[in-house]
C-alpha cells in the first residue's frame, strides 16, 4: 500500500558513507519516490548559518518599496531571472488550469559565473544562462544567494546519486546529465493578506514542478501535498529539515514508477490575524543540463513494455512550461 503521509529521511547514514547506509538511504528514498513523490531530509549537510543569511536577506529585499523591486524585473517571459510581483504568475497554467494570479511574490536566480563559450552563450542555450539580476542596497545579497545556489547544486547531485542507487543504476548515472545544469533558486514571499481571495485564488496553485527534483525550504505551514487515495496532506514541519520532491522529468524517466505529485501552498486563515502572515520559502529547482535527453530508464522498462513518453530534452521542457505559468497559458500574450 503506498504511503499517504509525506515521510521523513535522515541522511546521515548515506553522508556517513558505508555500503550498508548508503543502500538503506536510497531504499527509503525511492519507496517514497514511488509511494509519494515527496519527502522530508534531515542531517543534510547544509549550513544552518547559510540558510539564516540567505533568509535574511531576502527578507530585506522583499521589505523594499514595489518601485525599488521592479528595477530587477523579470526581463521576459522565457526567461525567469529577477523580480516577479503578487499576481503575475499563475502555475495552474503550467497544467492547462485555468485560475487567478498566484498571491505571491519571487524573485529567482540561475548559474552564476557561466563560462563565455558556444555551450554557454550559443544560440543552443537560448535563456538557460540568462545573467542574473541583483537588486542593489541590501547589504550581501547577492554572496548569500550565489553560496546558497552552490550549496543546493552540490546537494542536488547527492540526491541524484541516491536516486540512482534506488532505480538500480550505477552511482555516477546523472553525474554527466546534470554537469551543466541549468538549475533555478526562487525565495517565494506570499504577503499576509489584506483582503479575501478570488473564488480558486490561492498562495501557489495546484501544480508539478518541472525537472528532475526540488529542495524546499518553507518558514510556516501551507505546503499540501495531493496524495493516491485523492487527499490533500500537509508536509509535516521538522526542524532543521529540508523538503525534497521528484518533478516530471524524473517521473518520465522512470516511465511513472516515481510520480511527480501534485502540489499547492494554500491560503491562510482569513478571519485569524494569528495566522494570516507573511510567509516564505526558499525552494531550488534542479534542472539537468539543457542538451540532456529524458527517455525511459533502462531499470524501468520491462521486457515487451513501451516507454510512456516520447525522448524530449530538459531545456525544452522547461521552457514550455515557464512560458505557460509567466503568461497564464498564452492569455496575458493575447489581452
Amino acid at each position: 500500500m503506498p504511503a499517504l503521509n509525506v515521510p521523513v529521511i535522515d541522511l546521515q547514514p548515506w553522508f556517513s558513507g558505508t555500503p550498508e547506509g548508503k543502500a538503506a538511504v536510497a531504499r527509503a528514498v525511492d519507496d517514497a519516490c514511488r509511494s509519494i513523490g515527496f519527502l522530508v531530509i534531515t542531517h543534510h549537510q547544509i549550513d544552518a548559518a547559510l540558510i539564516r543569511r540567505v533568509s535574511d536577506a531576502s527578507r530585506a529585499f522583499f521589505a523594499l518599496p514595489l518601485a525599488d523591486k521592479r528595477k530587477v524585473d523579470r526581463p521576459r517571459d522565457d526567461a525567469v531571472r529577477g523580480y516577479s510581483a503578487v499576481g503575475e504568475e499563475g502555475l495552474s497554467y503550467s497544467l492547462e488550469e485555468a485560475a487567478p494570479g498566484d498571491l505571491k511574490e519571487s524573485f529567482s536566480i540561475g548559474p552564476s559565473g557561466v563560462p563565455d563559450d558556444d555551450y554557454h552563450r550559443g544560440p543552443a542555450a537560448g535563456a538557460h544562462f540568462e545573467p542574473n539580476q541583483w537588486p542593489v542596497g541590501v547589504a550581501g545579497f547577492q554572496a548569500a544567494y550565489e553560496e546558497y545556489f552552490a550549496a543546493m547544486s552540490g546537494l542536488a547531485r547527492e540526491l541524484m546519486c541516491m536516486f540512482a542507487v534506488g532505480l538500480q543504476l550505477p552511482e555516477t548515472f546523472f553525474d554527466d546529465k546534470i554537469d551543466k545544469h541549468i538549475s533555478m533558486f526562487r525565495v517565494l514571499s506570499y504577503p499576509a493578506q489584506t483582503e479575501a481571495p478570488l473564488p480558486g485564488q490561492m498562495r501557489a496553485g495546484a501544480h508539478s514542478d518541472y525537472g528532475s527534483l526540488t529542495v524546499v525550504l518553507p518558514d510556516g505551514p501551507g505546503l499540501q501535498v495531493f496524495n493516491k487515495a485523492g487527499q490533500w496532506v500537509d508536509v509535516p514541519q521538522v526542524a532543521d529539515s529540508l523538503v525534497v520532491n521528484i518533478a516530471d522529468l524524473m517521473m518520465q524517466w522512470t516511465n511513472d514508477e516515481w510520480v511527480s505529485t501534485l502540489h499547492r501552498v494554500v491560503n491562510p486563515p482569513f478571519d485569524d490575524s494569528m495566522k494570516n502572515t507573511r510567509r516564505q520559502s526558499l525552494v531550488f529547482f534542479h534542472q539537468p543540463n539543457y542538451d540532456a535527453v529524458i527517455e525511459c530508464l533502462p531499470s524501468c522498462l520491462a521486457e515487451g513494455a513501451v516507454a510512456k513518453y516520447a525522448p524530449v530534452t530538459s531545456g525544452d521542457h522547461l521552457t514550455a512550461k515557464f512560458v505557460k505559468q509567466t503568461t497564464f497559458g498564452g492569455t496575458k500574450a493575447a489581452a
